[in-house]
């Protein structure tokens, strides 16, 4: 297979798979954003005369052909590829002659990747915002059943004050809808096109039509400086991660909550059988395992936010081979967090609440600061009513 970059010259092939490193199998992700772009740049290239009319019909019907074929699992990256541009170009000019060696006229494979990686970015953003918007669907159906019962509300990890199911859950409804407006940021960042910033320093000659491209591929605007368009990447990709585990962090949070409410010790709510597992050697177990999972993936996502941001620091302005680091990180979070968070719907519509452990949980004493403001109420000092009603509790 002929690689991009190919001047006759051979090269060690150890170096080669170094260099690919599992970039190939990454580069699946991709490679239906790889073609809607390269068809948006061949219908420019035809706009200024590099690409005949027969061309780009070659061309579009070829890159149509790759994502059906992609769709169906038919359209196979290998190593000797080392990514899903150099597989593209390949299977155009094997399958449609010329056109495939003309198709790379007015890009590099720098901005190639920054329009594909956009391009998924934007698609899998837009996926997550909805399993956001589930996962609030569902907490407020379960609170329209259950949020006016009474549960006991802690500080320090201790009895601290009444509140609700409406309450306590409410409040993962407001932190997912603050993440929904995070995610729009990042979002509008990520909404502008790279395609024609070539290898950071714009294409020389050929006048390509970079407001196009970007109309047909649906952004927003152009970057207008072509070198911060390569700076941009790693930098646009640790915001999306820092996103991600913001809706991680949530989700962590909620485990933790589950699984502590879940307890035989406090008993508030159940996990049907069918979302547990067991242990092989106690037979009594019903194991909320999901739910740990959960949890200790948010800690994957903060530490592949903090691997692209160690991998993007230090290098000097222009592309850097570094970047190519940041891919696997990107999808990698963008997979957990959309699986946890279809996960914890599921577990959300399946959740019961036990009433009566949440009653016989409502001692007394966690209606002592009420005790203290009906002092109040009767003109006596806050200070005075705290130490009498403290009293009642430490002898």
């Amino acid at each position: 297979m002929a690689k991009l970059w190919d001047k006759g010259k051979k090269i060690d092939k150890k170096i080669v798979d170094f260099t690919t490193g599992n970039d190939f199998l990454l580069d699946q992700k991709l490679v239906k954003y790889d073609c809607l772009a390269s068809i948006a740049h061949a219908k420019m290239l035809r706009k200024i005369g590099v690409l005949s009319k027969t061309d780009l019909e070659k061309a579009v019907k070829g890159l149509k052909e790759i994502i059906r074929l992609d769709k169906k699992g038919k359209f196979e990256i290998n190593q000797e590829d080392e990514d899903c541009h150099t597989a593209i170009e390949n299977y155009l000019t094997k399958n449609y002659g010329e056109v495939g060696k003309k198709i790379h006229a007015g890009r590099s494979r720098n901005d190639q990747v920054l329009v594909a990686l956009r391009l998924y970015e934007k698609d899998e953003l837009a996926e997550i915002n909805e399993l956001i918007n589930e996962l609030v669907n569902a907490i407020e159906k379960f609170i329209k059943a259950n949020g006016s019962v009474q549960i006991p509300g802690y500080t320090h990890m201790q009895p601290a004050m009444p509140t609700t199911i409406g309450t306590w859950l409410g409040s993962f409804i407001t932190a997912l809808k603050d993440d929904a407006e995070l995610l729009e940021t990042a979002f509008k960042l990520i909404d502008q096109s790279p395609l024609g910033s070539a290898a950071g320093f714009g294409v020389p000659v050929l006048n390509v039509d970079r407001e196009m491209t970007a109309k047909e591929l649906g952004f927003f605007k152009v970057m207008d400086n072509p070198m911060y368009a390569q700076l941009s990447r790693g930098k646009i990709e640790s915001t999306v991660l820092h996103l991600l585990t913001q809706v991680m962090f949530d989700l962590n949070k909620l485990s933790s909550d589950l699984m502590l409410f879940n307890m035989k010790e406090f008993n508030f709510i159940e996990l049907p059988e069918e979302v547990c597992t067991g242990s092989s050697i106690m037979p009594q177990k019903k194991n909320p395992d999901v739910l740990e999972l959960i949890r200790a993936k948010y800690h994957v996502v903060v530490a592949e936010e903090m691997k692209i941001k160690g991998i993007i620091s230090n290098l000097i302005s222009g592309y850097n081979r570094d970047l190519q680091l940041t891919k696997e990180p990107l999808i990698k979070s963008i997979e957990i967090t959309k699986e946890c968070l279809e996960i914890m719907c599921e577990l959300i519509n399946s959740l019961k609440i036990n009433q009566e452990k949440c009653r016989k949980a409502m001692k007394p004493e966690l209606f002592a600061t009420e005790e203290a403001y009906k002092l109040v109420k009767k003109c006596v000092p806050f200070r005075e009513a705290y130490k009498k009603v403290g009293k009642k509790y430490f002898k």
